[in-house]
């Protein structure tokens, strides 16, 4: 062929969506229309069900490598490179002489009958092409708030409620059914790319019988709900008893003692350990305050063998009555225990791993806690809450028999693709999930579902009339969350390298409506300036909306490998109850049976989920859209800074790294990201570049290795009571309690070089920048 692609600089300067059309020459219109199909570029269409990337024919390159998409050109040496490049090519052109003058009179009439019937015919197809054929869409500006208004205001809470209503009447009894039934959901909405991916993972599932608690003294013997062993149930209760259990602990019985270690901080260890010995003791212990998986390690460090899991009442909002129900837990930190940090794809190696701690550890009602603690009833008082305490008086010895089922199972993820037109490289993830077990974890699943399934179907409406995002979505309902983000972080491993590469950014949808009082934003620091505004966009007229205030919070969901593993930015917006007390924290990871959380009874009118659907719709387009991602280097550093308020070892050298970072993040801010922003000095070079800077912020925040239940990203806190980096804060923690310094040094050198880590990289990014305009000028 008489043509061939042009190398990536004059593709840069010919191709942008953001440069002017004037130049444009027919000649090159005809060309590129022509050849279009031709000249599409296979490079990063999709994934393979598979993780692997499909390839065409003829196509050798890598999976990883970072493909800029060819588009339509906006002047003629723009996607094609003619025969001949001089500019003046035309005014030099002289025709080659002819060889002979003689021309008859009947060529000449030939030549003209031919000509004239041609252009007839022609006439006569572009009537009838452009009767039948709709016209090409008019092109837009990708930050277009009008085009964001047009796509949002399609989402309706009635429409929520109805797909909501659906996905409840679906078999709850499969994960692989569940996951057929939205893909077949998602693609009649208009998603036509969608696919299932499955994996088969070790789950561990509750036995034949329930797990009891039996008091020696008495020899009273009880479920976990606190109904004695005795008492014939109903079979709804039978399944519901089956499934208060934690996954993956311990297995067996355990006869000692019962310690009362409240929320299991460091403060209570010591106070224990002061009175006595805790070796093979069981521990009673609250949910709340830091994380489940944390403060078991702790438990496990100082010499405990077994831990009954309970819920204060004093925890709960008022409008919960959960005193009388059991739970499930997952004592998993991620994935598939057998096949721990690589994917369970065929022939991998299996691991033998039946339970992660050697623990025996069982969640109970507030009931049987408040039976156990030998506690009158009415411990509620009028106008306050006591909480649950064991007498200073009193020595319970029980005995704790755990039997539980580790077996190989298939989950499924739903992955749908909406390809970008501009940059379809590189992805926005938006996810939810999908119920993994038949009575644990209330109906959030169909919530988290019915909201993106709603975002697909107005996002759908909008790509038949010819829009598409400029980078592309990527839709996902994660199978086997309750056991652990099992789904999420098989699919991240499987395309690991894909995704380092190609990730921009993380969506949460993991259950949006736990409480109908108040709107809580969460978003990682890069993030938290967007997030504020589209919360701003969205939340006319709505009162609830302004009093939240954006945070980096630890957050529970599927979210979890790509904020820890991949350094990627990641937001979610939820409506919660407001908080009873200060140790309501992490009380999300306990899933209460279905009947215990109904989602119509806190949102009735489904005017909460529209809100939340279109904020995550209002973020995911500006993050998907935008030329420049939308992303705040300066708030980085001012939350480095943030974080080392209060710290006592190490504060001059980290707070000088710090510094350094803020000093560099403002030069890269005000020097690269203001001018890329305006349109006028907008170079398709310039802002691919500096995407490429903007997309890789956080990831020097990721430690080696974090305590468990800690995120290994030291820019999420714990909760919003305590400013300071997580990771200090526990290695502080830790040493008081083996009295000794090591573990705080360590941490702290981690941090250091994070920082560090961090400035150089921007210092990197801005060096670039500058020899690239040396070298232009």
């Amino acid at each position: 062929m008489a043509y061939h692609k042009v190398n990536a600089d004059q593709r840069a300067q010919g191709h942008s969506p953001y440069l002017d059309n004037d130049e444009l020459q027919a000649t090159a219109l005809e060309l590129e229309w022509d050849m279009e199909k031709e000249l599409e570029e296979p490079g990063f269409d999709h994934f393979r069900l598979d993780g692997a990337v499909q390839h065409h024919p003829g196509n050798n390159q890598s999976p990883d490598l970072d493909l800029e998409p060819i588009q339509p050109s906006s002047s003629p040496k723009g996607r094609f490179q003619r025969l001949q490049e001089d500019p003046d090519y035309i005014s030099h052109y002289t025709r080659q002489a002819p060889k002979s003058r003689r021309c008859s009179l009947w060529r000449i009439l030939k030549v003209f009958c031919t000509a004239l019937i041609l252009f007839i015919f022609g006439l006569v197809i572009g009537y009838y092409a452009r009767k039948k054929c709709p016209s090409p869409p008019a092109s837009r500006e990708p930050n277009n708030p009008h085009i964001y208004h047009e796509i949002l205001k399609e989402i309706k809470a009635e429409n929520i409620q109805q797909i909501y209503r659906d996905l409840l009447q679906l078999p709850w009894e499969d994960d692989v059914d569940i996951a057929r039934s939205i893909l077949v959901q998602w693609h009649s909405q208009g998603l036509t790319d969608v696919r299932l991916v499955n994996y088969s993972v070790l789950l561990d599932l509750p036995g034949s019988s329930s797990n009891t608690v039996t008091v020696e003294s008495t020899a009273e013997c009880f479920y976990p709900s606190g109904q004695q062993c005795s008492r014939d149930l109903r079979t709804s209760q039978k399944q519901e008893l089956l499934h208060s259990y934690a996954a993956y602990s311990a297995k067996g019985t355990l006869q000692a003692e019962l310690v009362d270690v409240q929320y299991g901080t460091v403060e209570d260890l010591i106070r224990v350990q002061a009175l006595m010995n805790v070796t093979k003791k069981i521990a009673l212990l609250k949910l709340g305050q830091s994380p489940l998986l944390h403060k078991l390690s702790l438990l496990e460090d100082v010499g405990f063998g077994g831990v009954l899991l309970y819920v204060d009442p004093c925890d709960l909002p008022k409008t919960t009555d959960l005193a009388d129900k059991a739970f499930m837990v997952s004592l998993n930190s991620g994935g598939d225990p057998s096949t721990p940090g690589y994917a369970s794809i065929e022939g991998s190696y299996r691991q033998t791993r039946l339970n992660l701690t050697r623990l025996l550890v069982q969640p109970i009602s507030a009931v049987l806690a408040r039976k156990l603690l030998s506690l009158p009833e009415g411990s509620v008082q009028k106008d306050r809450c006591v909480p649950l305490q064991l007498p200073a008086t009193g020595k319970n010895i029980i005995s704790l028999n755990i039997q539980s089922v580790t077996t190989y199972k298939t989950i499924s993820n739903v992955i749908g693709y909406l390809k970008g037109a501009v940059f379809p490289d590189r992805y926005v993830v938006i996810g939810s999930h999908h119920s993994s077990l038949n009575t644990s974890g209330g109906q959030g699943w169909a919530s988290s579902t019915a909201v993106i399934t709603a975002l697909i179907q107005t996002l759908a409406l909008k790509v038949k009339k010819g829009w598409r995002p400029d980078r592309t979505l990527v839709f996902c309902s994660w199978g086997g969350t309750a056991f652990g983000n099992i789904g999420s972080y098989e699919w991240a491993e499987d395309l690991k390298r894909v995704l380092q590469r190609n990730v921009v950014a993380y969506v949460s949808l993991h259950n949006p409506v736990r409480g109908n009082s108040t709107l809580h934003p969460v978003a990682s620091p890069s993030l938290q300036q967007l997030a504020a505004e589209s919360q701003n966009f969205n939340c006319v007229e709505k009162p609830r909306c302004p009093g939240s205030n954006v945070s980096s919070v630890q957050i529970q969901g599927d979210s979890d490998y790509f904020i820890n593993h991949l350094g990627v930015p990641a937001t979610q917006f939820s409506y919660e109850d407001i908080k009873a007390s200060e140790n309501s924290s992490f009380l999300s990871e306990a899933l209460f049976p279905v009947h215990a959380t109904r989602t119509e009874e806190l949102d009735p009118s489904f005017s909460l989920h529209e809100t939340i659907a279109r904020l995550t719709g209002q973020m995911t387009l500006k993050i998907a859209s935008e030329p420049v991602l939308p992303f705040n280097a300066l708030d980085i550093a001012l939350e480095v800074q943030n974080s080392l308020k209060g710290d006592e070892a190490g504060v001059p050298q980290l707070l000088a790294v710090a510094s350094r970072l803020r000093d560099t993040a403002e030069l890269f801010q005000s020097d690269e990201m203001r001018p890329a922003n305006d349109p006028k000095e907008r170079a398709p070079l310039r802002v691919r570049m500096l995407n490429d800077v903007l997309q890789s912020l956080e990831k020097s925040f990721l430690v080696h290795q974090a305590p468990p239940g800690l995120y290994r990203n030291i820019l999420y806190r714990l909760d919003e009571r305590t400013n300071q980096f997580s990771v200090l804060l526990e290695a502080l923690q830790h040493d008081k309690l083996h009295q000794s310094n090591e573990t705080i040094r360590a941490a702290l050198s981690e941090v250091l070089n994070s920082i560090n880590s961090a400035q150089v990289y921007f210092k990197a990014g801005l060096d670039v920048f500058e020899t690239t305009l040396a070298g232009k000028k």
